[in-house]
């Protein structure tokens, strides 16, 4: 998925797939001037047809695979 660096505010558990109602992960603004909110599923499986109609696509999916920091605590 290509990714598009937006002002918009980052994605939170509380923003669902609209598909599937999973967390989401992708946030395509359309040309139309509406937006879609996609896990990395769906947003994977529609990838061609979101880029023809997206203006912008923020992608925060490496989040999936980011590894927290670990806190002062656990490393004691």
């Amino acid at each position: 998925m290509t990714t598009v660096l937006t002002s918009a505010s980052p994605l939170t558990a509380a923003d669902r797939c609209d598909r599937c109602g999973a967390q989401a992960y992708l946030r395509v603004v359309l040309l139309s001037g509406g937006e879609l909110l996609f896990c990395a599923h769906h947003g994977r499986k529609f990838e061609p047809e979101l880029k023809k109609i997206a203006a912008e696509i923020q992608d925060e999916t490496e989040r999936l695979t980011a590894v927290p920091a670990s806190s002062p605590e656990e490393e004691r």
